[in-house]
C-alpha cells in the first residue's frame, strides 16, 4: 500500500494544470461565453487533462489493485471527452462511448452474473446518467471539483471504516486531484475542467459506488446519498423539463444553482451552500453506514431538499415577472 499516492495525485493535477494555463493549448480550448453560460469572459476548459492525470498517477502508485474493466472505460471516456472539447462530437458518438464503458464496467465488476440482467441493466443505466449529471452540474466555479473533493472524501473514509484500506486509497486519490483542481477552480475560476473531466469523474463517482457495493463496503443506497447533491438537481430538473416537452439534451439554465447565481447569487456563495450540502449527506451517510436502508435520514434529506427547492421555485417565478415587466 502506497499512503503518499494521494499527494502525488495532487501535486501531479496543480503542476499539470499550471504548465498547460501558460500554453497555447491552454488558450486554445476555451469556453466561450453564450446565451447559455453564468461567466462573462473566456476561460480556459482544460481542467480534466489536470484532473486524468492526477488520478492516473497517483493509481499507477496502486497498480496491483487496479482492473483493466475500471481504468480502460475511464481512459476512452477522457479521449472521446477532450475531442468534444475541443472540436465538438455529436451527441450520439458521446453516448455510445458512455453506454460501451458502463457495460464494460457492470460487466467487468460481475453483476451480470451475480445480480442478474434486469439489476446489471439498470445499474448501466443509472452510471450513464451520473455520468452525464456531473456534467450537467458543472457550471458554476468550485461547485464539480468541490462535489469530487467531498464525495470521494467520504467514499475513502467509508472504505477506511469498513478497513478496505485500497479502496480508500483509490477513492482518496480522486479527492486529492479534484483539491489540486480546486486551487485553479475555486471562485473567481481561472479555468475550468470541460467535458474531459466532469464525464471521468461522473463515470469514477458512479464506478467506485459500484466496487464498494460489490465490496461490501457500504449498501447500494449509499452512492446515492453521497451525491445527492447532483443526483436531486439534475434529477428534478430533467423530469421538469421532460414534462414541458422540452428537449433534454439542449444546453440550458435551468438548474437549481444556474437560477440562483441568474437570481444573484455570487458562484462563491453558491458554492459554499453546495459544500454545506455535499459535507452534510457526506455525514449522514457515514453515521448510516450499517443500516440496511436508511429511510429515516433519506425522509430528512428529502425534506430539507423540498425546503431549499420549493421557495427557489416560487422566488424564480417572480424573477421572471420582473424581468418581463
Amino acid at each position: 500500500m502506497t499512503y503518499y499516492s494521494p499527494i502525488v495525485a495532487a501535486l501531479v493535477t496543480v503542476l499539470m494544470i499550471a504548465v498547460i494555463i501558460r500554453s497555447k493549448f491552454g488558450n486554445k480550448v476555451q469556453d466561450i461565453p453564450n446565451e447559455r453560460s453564468l461567466h462573462s469572459t473566456p476561460v480556459p476548459r482544460i481542467g480534466g487533462v489536470g484532473l486524468t492525470a492526477g488520478v492516473l498517477s497517483g493509481w499507477v502508485l496502486q497498480f496491483n489493485s487496479l482492473t483493466w474493466w475500471l481504468v480502460l472505460p475511464l481512459i476512452a471516456l477522457f479521449v472521446v471527452s477532450m475531442l468534444d472539447d475541443m472540436y465538438g462530437l455529436p451527441v450520439r458518438h458521446r453516448f455510445s462511448v458512455q453506454f460501451i464503458a458502463a457495460v464494460i464496467l457492470v460487466g467487468g465488476a460481475g453483476l451480470f452474473g451475480h445480480q442478474g440482467v434486469v439489476v446489471a441493466t439498470l445499474v448501466v443505466l443509472l452510471t450513464v446518467w451520473m455520468t452525464n449529471l456531473y456534467n450537467f452540474m458543472d457550471g458554476s466555479d468550485g461547485l464539480a471539483g468541490g462535489m469530487g473533493l467531498f464525495g470521494f472524501g467520504i467514499y475513502a473514509l467509508a472504505a477506511w471504516m469498513n478497513h478496505n484500506e485500497v479502496l480508500a486509497m483509490l477513492n482518496l486519490c480522486i479527492a486529492a486531484t479534484a483539491l489540486g483542481f480546486l486551487y485553479f477552480n475555486f471562485p473567481p475560476a481561472k479555468l475550468f475542467m470541460g467535458d474531459a473531466g466532469s464525464i471521468p469523474l461522473g463515470f469514477l463517482a458512479a464506478a467506485m459506488g459500484l466496487v464498494g457495493w460489490q465490496q461490501g463496503s457500504w449498501g447500494a443506497w449509499f452512492p446515492l446519498l453521497v451525491f445527492s447533491p447532483f443526483i436531486v438537481d439534475a434529477s428534478v430538473t430533467l423530469v421538469k423539463r421532460s414534462l414541458r416537452g422540452v428537449k433534454v439534451t439542449e444546453a440550458h439554465r435551468e438548474h437549481y444553482y444556474q437560477r440562483a447565481i441568474q437570481m444573484g447569487w455570487s458562484h462563491r456563495n453558491m458554492a459554499l451552500l453546495e459544500y454545506a450540502l455535499m459535507l452534510g449527506c457526506g455525514l449522514t451517510a457515514l453515521f448510516t453506514l450499517g443500516q440496511a436502508f436508511p429511510w429515516f435520514a433519506l425522509i430528512v434529506w428529502s425534506a430539507i431538499y423540498a425546503a431549499l427547492m420549493l421557495p427557489l421555485d416560487a422566488a424564480w417565478k417572480r424573477f421572471e415577472r420582473g424581468q418581463h415587466a
